[in-house]
């Protein structure tokens, strides 16, 4: 073997290997795997151009738990696939006047070749890309399949609205209320869309977060519970007699509103209504500057976010409507804070107990009520309390309904406004239905056919896929489809008349809501997932971003019970256990000019200053030699300039090393911080971990050569003592996925071969050999390369077989026994000294040892009062 590790021969030399056996190709009952199949997955990613350090964190997970548990006798599934459609590639387009599909293909080749740079477990014959016809062909079969069942439906949706570039922008898109790209006003817009119904599954979605998935991480749990957000109130009217132009009561004389707090009821001082409400459409018709204002409402984001934190503005419409339970007469207002698409478009306001509500009428100067009491609290109008917004209190000034706690409360003023015809208790949901429309080209086509005499009409089965064309160039002037007359032109499949093609595409999200079942049927092309399906599903692992804990997961749950509730499937949840690693921060670097703008410099190009303790104290720019400002440690990102190569990290250190460093640094689910120097030491002990090998070349061999040797000598068992403590410790982290202790374990196992003392015996040998296979397979998950090639190297694979393959070490309970162990001695609670004792010696002659250790005597000057022994552990003197 060579002298010195060299990391691009090793690794050539093992991945050359994996590929030439095919290593990683799964197959499903595959008898090599006694203990049945494990799917273990992470989020696909999307085809950006090249990995970033937050991918070689994820996979090197997934590739860890991979390894470990093929070697613990597990069929384990790794596959990878390509979130290929969506907005950043029409970006990209743009921005080089290429196709979005030239841009995203040559991607995914770059991208694929460094995963395989890195080692990784992949089986690449189920790799699935979201922009090719034989995969979003099925989600144009199951857009059919909802739509038959009234899963989907159209309606019209507000959505962004860029006058200028004339197409819908995503929430993303919208900056400080104005397009991204032409930094036009935003207006909201109504326009048709086609919705899924996932309100229907809100009350399964909710039930089964407790029910069905102990294996997610509690928040993760929390933020799915909350965005569905189950809340039961009531929902009723404010009557009025307000006529519209026909000479009608406007929607029947009747403002609805739904609230959680109906003991607020009668703290009610004014209503707020949406600019796009009839009320606040009548009330403008005869009111310019009201009509001004609805107009100023309809700009800016739909998002709901940025209406939480965007500055409350209203006006008044000079309309007022009566309070169902007093009869006293309540203003409403337009507030540009309530959306028509949600409930009713209008809400009720209650200054004292609602802190929006409180701020709004601060501003406008209308009337706070307190109807709350929280005993010990004291009410002000200077400014908002937590408290105000409390259930914890009783009601007062609020007549019959006075000294009644939240929940009575709720039921006695739902009985008495359903009493009245003008309202009922109800449970409603945070969860709206999901919009999957896009006008947007690069994007799976929405299967449907506009007919001038038949109307909107769905394209038959046998003609799917409805393929995209892949030769666009979107230049910012809305969708390209509309365009594109090969693509519009079809004939209607219901009278044969010459129709048009719809030019929406689907929400991406619909791509990712069931790839990873797609992974498990590859090649299958009569059916969306096949037999092959009921073998890997549910998944037993996935791995992924904590930044995908609510939508991706929630519509991929969402979409796993339609396809059980069309006979696809067999299981509820697609997930079992979930893991969100945590995300890769590095140093910030920047500049600012006179306007405030900042530019941001890669830790690459700066040097730094750092005092005697070793931090930075001043920073320069490499290539002006200016000072630079030390910006603090932040998520790694494009827009602060603060990444890693990793390809430039496996070109200087290896695939090992990047691997080793990222699994060391810090616990999966927790930030990495990233650290050259850290980089640096573990480049240095894969180094170490060469030489060790290189240096018992021959003891190993000659260990190999005799065969099974027993430890009888002291030495001999205490270093296999240790190394198998090490081993049963790094086991029961790698199953609970600490893997930053099992690289810790890794670390000392390695010190303690080196550190052993043993004679050239055959004992010691065969110790040694244990020892380092031990050690080259506890590595070998998180180093993969150079553990391989150490185990060719060294002789193992002719008595163990290939490492891939080789049998996990198994703790050896007599390697673990003593004959003697050491007891700590406290004097009053403080340790005074050790003493090794038998490990079956008694209670009296442990007292005796310890009563009799020099170190302890000076402290016992009469005899004690007690002495207490903690089996194996302690003892416990009392003067």
């Amino acid at each position: 073997m060579q002298d010195k590790y060299s990391p691009a021969d090793v690794e050539q030399a093992a991945q050359s290997h994996w590929k030439a056996i095919d290593a990683y190709k799964a197959v499903e009952n595959d008898p090599r795997f006694p203990k049945g199949k494990y799917f273990a997955c992470s989020m696909l990613p999307y085809p950006s151009g090249k990995l970033h350090m937050g991918h070689v964190r994820n996979y090197t997970i997934n590739d860890v738990m991979y390894r470990y548990l093929r070697m613990n006798g597990y069929n384990v599934l790794m596959p990878m696939g390509w979130d290929a459609f969506g907005m950043p590639a029409e970006n990209a387009a743009m921005a080089n006047n290429v196709p979005p599909a030239q841009w995203t293909y040559s991607n995914i080749a770059h991208m694929k070749q460094q995963m395989e740079s890195m080692g990784l477990a992949i089986d690449w014959s189920r790799e699935m890309t979201a922009c090719k016809p034989e995969y979003y062909k099925w989600n144009q079969w199951m857009f059919l399949k909802m739509l038959e069942k009234g899963i989907i439906y159209k309606k019209t949706g507000t959505v962004n609205w860029d006058p200028i570039d004339q197409t819908v922008l995503a929430n993303e898109q919208v900056v400080d209320g104005r397009g991204w790209r032409s930094g036009a006003l935003i207006e909201k817009r109504e326009i048709p869309m086609y919705y899924a119904r996932i309100t229907d599954y809100a009350e399964e979605l909710l039930a089964y977060v407790d029910d069905k998935l102990p294996g997610w991480p509690e928040r993760v749990r929390t933020m799915q519970t909350n965005w569905i957000g189950k809340s039961t109130g009531v929902r009723f009217a404010f009557p009025h007699e307000i006529k519209g132009a026909d000479g009608a009561p406007i929607q029947d004389g009747k403002l609805y509103v739904f609230t959680t707090r109906p003991d607020t009821i009668m703290g009610v001082t004014f209503c707020a209504v949406a600019a796009e409400h009839p009320l606040a459409v009548h009330a403008a018709q005869s009111n310019p500057e009201l009509a001004a204002f609805n107009a100023e409402c309809k700009l800016g984001s739909v998002i709901e976010a940025d209406m939480a934190t965007m500055e409350k503005k209203g006006m008044p419409t000079g309309l007022f409507v009566t309070h169902p339970l007093t009869g006293a007469q309540v203003e409403v207002w337009v507030g540009n804070y309530v959306l028509m698409t949600y409930g009713d478009g209008a809400v009720m306001g209650v200054p004292a107990h609602d802190e929006r509500d409180f701020g709004f009428a601060k501003k406008y100067d209308l009337p706070i009520k307190q109807v709350i009491e929280v005993k010990g609290e004291q009410f002000s109008l200077d400014a908002w309390q937590e408290w105000y917004g409390s259930k914890e209190g009783v009601l007062i000034a609020s007549g019959k309904y006075d000294g009644l706690h939240f929940s009575s409360a709720l039921d006695a003023v739902a009985a008495d406004l359903a009493e009245l015809g003008l309202g009922e208790k109800k449970t409603t949901f945070r969860l709206r239905d999901w919009g999957i429309s896009r006008q947007r080209y690069w994007g799976t086509p929405i299967p449907m056919i506009h007919c001038p005499d038949c109307g909107v009409v769905p394209v038959p089965e046998k003609d799917l896929p409805v393929v995209l064309p892949e030769d666009c160039v979107p230049d910012g002037t809305g969708n390209p489809l509309n365009k594109y007359e090969a693509f519009l032109q079809c004939d209607c499949p219901q009278c044969g008349k010459p129709a048009r093609r719809e030019t929406d595409t689907m929400d991406t999200f619909v791509d990712s809501s069931w790839y990873y079942m797609r992974y498990t049927s590859p090649g299958s092309n009569d059916a969306m997932v096949d037999a092959r399906n009921d073998y890997w599903m549910p998944m037993d692992q996935y791995i992924g971003g904590i930044e995908h804990a609510v939508m991706h997961l929630l519509y991929a749950r969402f979409w796993t019970k339609i396809m059980r509730d069309f006979g696809l499937v067999k299981f509820d949840e697609p997930f079992v256990n979930l893991l969100t690693q945590g995300m890769v921060l590095n140093e910030t670097y920047y500049r600012e000019d006179a306007a405030g703008k900042k530019t941001w410099f890669n830790p690459a190009d700066i040097s730094l200053s750092l005092d005697d303790k070793g931090r930075p104290q001043s920073a320069i720019l490499v290539a002006d030699g200016a000072p630079v400002e030390i910006g603090g440690t932040e998520k790694m990102s494009k827009s602060k300039n603060n990444g890693i190569d990793p390809a430039a990290q496996i070109e200087q250190y290896g695939a090992d090393t990047a691997r080793l460093f990222t699994m060391f640094a810090s616990p999966p689910e927790q930030t990495l911080e990233w650290s050259g120097s850290g980089v640096e030491g573990a480049n240095r002990f894969l180094r170490r971990v060469w030489n060790f090998g290189h240096a018992q070349s021959a003891t190993i061999a000659a260990a190999l050569a005799a065969g099974s040797v027993a430890a009888s000598g002291e030495a001999q068992k205490t270093l296999r003592r240790e190394l198998h403590k090490l081993l049963q410790q790094a086991d029961y982290d790698l199953k609970r996925i600490q893997y930053n202790t099992v690289v810790s374990a890794c670390m000392k196992m390695l010190n303690t071969l080196e550190s052993a003392k043993l004679d050239d015996s055959a004992e010691s040998n065969a110790v040694i050999a244990e020892g380092y296979s031990i050690f080259l397979r506890l590595l070998n998950p998180v180093a993969p390369h150079i553990t391989h090639v150490l185990w060719q190297e060294l002789g193992y694979a002719g008595v163990h077989g290939d490492l891939l393959n080789a049998a996990w070490p198994q703790v050896d309970p007599q390697a673990l026994e003593q004959a003697e162990i050491e007891m700590m001695i406290q004097v009053n609670g403080k340790l005074r000294g050790s003493i090794k004792v038998a490990k079956d010696a008694d209670k009296a002659s442990i007292e005796a040892l310890a009563l009799a250790c020099e170190s302890v005597q000076k402290y016992i000057e009469t005899p004690p009062k007690k002495v207490i022994v903690v089996p194996g552990k302690l003892i416990s003197i009392v003067v």
